[in-house]
């Protein structure tokens, strides 16, 4: 008799399902979407091919380093003897942009005065009157505890050279 049961109680519930085959309110609501106005579909945009930027001033100043300003070359001035020596034996810190260093200590010993640079990849280096860094053939001028004087020798864009001072200053640091 359970037997029969598991299988009458399903076809029971299935056959109320199916007795309503009319569906006269599905087909009332899609005549009613099949009579609103269609709409149109945009055309595709046209684009313009890329064209690539060829940058041709790859041999001129870099637009990063600080440009000569012109109040400095006037206080400087132009002198037709001034030129770096590229005949000079480069030192160490010359390779290295002098906008990278920093000046992190100085030390003095029987009356010479040291300035400690760091190079920006972890090296400390002893400077002082007379050594050149940074790529502009910076020379050092003076030198204190607290500050190196530079002279540069950079192009004046008219095809000479002039001087232009720099300086390195302390870094005072926080030990917190």
């Amino acid at each position: 008799m359970t037997k029969y049961l598991y299988f009458v109680i399903p076809l029971i519930l299935l056959s109320g399902c199916g007795l309503n085959s009319d569906h006269t309110d599905l087909k009332s609501k899609m005549r009613d979407v099949e009579r609103q106005p269609k709409g149109q579909i945009e055309p595709i945009p046209t684009f313009t091919p890329y064209s690539p930027y060829v940058y041709s001033a790859a041999a001129l100043r870099s637009p990063f380093t600080r440009p000569v300003i012109e109040s400095e070359q006037r206080i400087v001035g132009r002198r037709l003897d001034i030129a770096p020596d590229l005949a000079r034996q480069r030192e160490l810190l010359e390779g290295v942009s002098i906008d990278m260093l920093s000046m992190v200590g100085s030390l003095s010993r029987e009356g010479q005065m040291w300035a400690l640079i760091n190079d920006g990849a972890g090296g400390i280096h002893r400077i002082t009157v007379g050594n050149y860094l940074g790529k502009n053939h910076g020379r050092v001028v003076n030198a204190t505890s607290s500050q190196l004087d530079i002279l540069e020798i950079v192009p004046d864009g008219t095809g000479g050279w002039i001087e232009r001072p720099r300086a390195l200053v302390l870094e005072e640091r926080d030990n917190r």
